[in-house]
C-alpha cells in the first residue's frame, strides 16, 4: 500500500490532521528520548549520592561529597536544607525550631526539584489521551467525503468508495500510533519519578538525622566548655 499516495488523494482536512499528528509524534518521541536520559541519570546520580552522603563522617564532609552538580536531584534538596540551616543558626533559634525549619526546607526542596523532573510530561499525556480522537476526527471526516461521493456518483459500489474510506482510516492508524508509545513512556516515567522521589526522601531524613546529630554534638561540646 502506497501511503504517501493515500495521503496526497486526501482532503485538505484530512491532511491538516495527519500532518498535526506526524508533528506531535515527532515532539512526543523527542521528549521521550530526553526523558529517559535525564531520568536515568538522575536516578543513578542519587544513587551515587545517597551512598557517598551515608559514608561520609559529618554533615559537613556529606554535603561536600555530594559536589556541585545541579543535575542531581539531590542537589536541590540538599541545597535548601544547607541554607536553611544555616540561616536558623545564625538567628540563634532554639533545636527544635532548626530541625523543624530543616525539616520544612528540605520537603520543599524534594518538591521543587520533583516539579522539575516532571516537566514534559503533561505533553506526553496530553499526545496519548487526544491523539486518538484527532485521528478519529479524521476519519470521521473523510468518511463523510466518501459517501458524499457516493451520493453525487449515485454508485454505492465498494470500488467507489473503498479510496476514500481507506484514506480516512488512515489518521486514525497515525493517531494511535502517536498515543500508544506516549501511553507506555508516560507509564514507565512515572515509575520511574516514583522511584527517584523515594531516594530523595530517604535522603531528606538522612539529612535531618545528621543536622540533628550534628546540633547534638554542638549542644554537648557548648556544655562541656561550660
Amino acid at each position: 500500500m502506497d501511503y504517501f499516495s493515500l495521503f496526497l488523494n486526501a482532503t485538505l482536512v484530512v491532511k491538516i490532521i495527519m500532518g498535526m499528528l506526524v508533528c506531535l509524534s515527532i515532539y512526543s518521541w523527542t521528549i521521550i528520548i530526553r526523558k529517559w536520559l535525564s531520568l536515568y541519570l538522575a536516578k543513578a546520580k542519587a544513587s551515587t549520592g545517597l551512598e557517598r552522603f551515608g559514608s561520609a563522617r559529618d554533615l559537613r564532609q556529606a554535603v561536600q561529597s555530594l559536589g556541585g552538580d545541579p543535575s542531581s536531584p539531590l542537589y536541590t534538596v540538599a541545597q535548601q536544607g544547607v541554607l536553611e540551616f544555616n540561616r536558623s543558626k545564625e538567628a540563634g533559634v532554639s533545636e527544635d525550631v532548626v530541625v523543624d525549619n530543616v525539616r520544612r526546607a528540605l520537603h520543599q526542596g524534594v518538591s521543587m526539584e520533583m516539579s522539575r523532573l516532571n516537566r514534559s510530561l503533561a505533553v506526553l499525556a496530553t499526545a496519548a489521551n487526544t491523539a486518538p480522537f484527532i485521528g478519529l476526527f479524521g476519519t470521521v471526516w473523510g468518511i463523510m467525503n466518501s459517501f458524499h461521493a457516493i451520493g453525487l456518483m449515485k454508485s454505492a459500489s465498494l470500488a467507489t468508495v473503498a479510496p476514500g474510506i481507506s484514506e480516512a482510516l488512515i489518521a486514525t492508524a497515525i493517531g494511535l500510533a502517536v498515543a500508544i508509545p506516549a501511553t507506555i513512556a508516560y507509564n514507565l516515567f512515572l515509575g520511574r519519578l516514583g522511584g527517584i522521589e523515594t531516594q530523595m526522601v530517604n535522603f531528606a531524613a538522612d539529612f535531618l538525622n545528621r543536622v540533628q546529630r550534628e546540633i547534638n554534638m554542638l549542644h554537648g561540646t557548648t556544655r562541656a566548655a561550660d
